[in-house]
């Protein structure tokens, strides 16, 4: 793998890369955590049907997993600072499109390039890229970075939404604002500043291979039954995670406990900066403990809090059992992050990264037509249980079927019979 030769006493190419890569995360994270809610405001004002604006966010999610899938399959053949660059760019266009213009063909065309995210800590084509890269670190800074990475994402996305505020305030002073789409033209202006950070990124951040060789198809060999295990387990949930999106907490609070949006804002600007520090506990747990404990016995008592959440009696109790459950409900993100990458060949992550992913978030929209059934049918608070219960079905059998795989041996040493 050729390297970028160091001036004495300066950092390795590799460690600057990871720098980098986090510095464009977050400025992604903010941007996406800002748009996330402004979107929402466009469509909701621009004239379009429920049913058209259904499909939209549909198109979101659609283009996010076929992006994935195209990177998945083919991203090795381009090289990876190359790719990273077009879709940084292509992420500044398609927010330009809605500043732009509400004509529906355009806002479905834009969303299925799968640049656009629906919240702040997304896991489209640019963040599979972004973790095949950082996997080229070396093991014991690897989970580290993968901890710093999703800490910066929880705060810079929790900073975006609340930023995303800030036009409508204003205007109360300053009448002559512009409407709030015409701030969607940040998107092209952060995407800029992230091309321009990431044209600093070195050969390092390149999957290792003999000089002159040709690059390898993004696809995997010798990893196919673990990552394939790997995705279906992550499916299970992420299934389970749609019961309980953010939207349907705020509406759920509202219902049972008459708890406003301006309390569930700050609720959720808490439960990021949870999510951020358990980012960074995670990391150093999972070094004492090994990936698979930390994401095993992490997630498992985080998932008896979100079960128990309905049989709170008031709201204080609730939001306590929320928040505890935040606490720990994201700490085997990095983890599980770090576990991929290691489970895998260099040329291999990628398409490891990109289908984990895209099996994770390909099912979650089905979760919310499932808790609006068991809402209906059975409890006001069934989502929280069925959400629970899947979550703990998922951690047991990971473990069941992953504990005795050892990420820091050769994948074809770790992957499960």
């Amino acid at each position: 793998m050729a390297t970028t030769p160091s001036s004495p006493g300066a950092p390795p190419p590799i460690e600057r890369d990871l720098r980098t890569i986090v510095v464009v995360q977050g400025l992604r994270a903010f941007l996406y955590g800002f748009g996330s809610i402004l979107i929402g405001s466009v469509l909701a004002t621009a004239g379009l049907s429920d049913a058209r604006v259904g499909l939209v966010f549909t198109a979101m999610l659609a283009g996010m997993a076929l992006a994935s899938i195209g990177v998945g399959l083919r991203g090795n053949r381009i090289r990876r600072r190359r790719l990273y660059t077009f879709l940084l760019l292509a992420m500044g266009a398609t927010g330009a499109v809605y500043a732009l213009t509400t004509w529906f063909p355009a806002l479905v065309l834009a969303a299925l390039t799968g640049t656009l995210s629906t919240d702040p800590n997304e896991s489209g084509p640019i963040t599979s890229l972004e973790q095949s890269m950082i996997g080229e670190s070396a093991p014991s800074a690897r989970l580290r970075v993968f901890g710093r990475y999703n800490a910066v994402a929880y705060l810079a996305g929790s900073i975006g939404s609340l930023a995303a505020g800030g036009p409508a305030a204003f205007r109360h002073l300053f009448p002559a604002l512009p409407a709030n789409r015409w701030f969607l033209l940040a998107f092209p202006a952060v995407a800029l500043a992230c091309a321009a950070v990431s044209r600093r990124l070195s050969p390092a951040v390149e999957p290792a291979r003999e000089e002159g060789a040709p690059l390898a198809a993004s696809s995997l060999h010798r990893s196919r039954r673990a990552v394939t295990r790997l995705s279906a387990l992550f499916a299970l949930d992420a299934f389970g995670g749609g019961f309980v999106v953010q939207a349907f907490l705020v509406f759920w609070f509202h219902r049972k406990f008459g708890a406003g949006p301006e309390l569930m804002g700050l609720v959720f600007f808490g439960a990021g900066l949870l999510q951020a520090a358990s980012s960074i506990v995670a990391a150093r747990l999972g070094a004492r403990i090994g990936l698979l404990n930390t994401m095993v016995f992490t997630h498992l008592p985080s998932n008896l809090l979100l079960a128990a959440v309905p049989f709170a009696p008031t709201l204080g109790p609730a939001i306590a059992l929320l928040l505890a459950r935040f606490a720990l409900s994201q700490m085997d993100v990095p983890t599980r992050q770090a576990y991929v990458v290691a489970m895998v060949e260099p040329d291999e992550r990628v398409a490891a990264a990109a289908y984990t992913n895209t099996a994770r978030y390909a099912v979650r929209p089905l979760g919310p037509v499932a808790a609006g059934a068991l809402m209906q049918h059975v409890a006001l608070g069934a989502p929280f249980v069925a959400a629970g219960a899947l979550k703990v079905l998922y951690d047991a059998a990971l473990y069941s079927l992953f504990r005795r795989a050892d990420p820091t041996e050769s994948p074809s040493r770790t992957a499960p019979p």
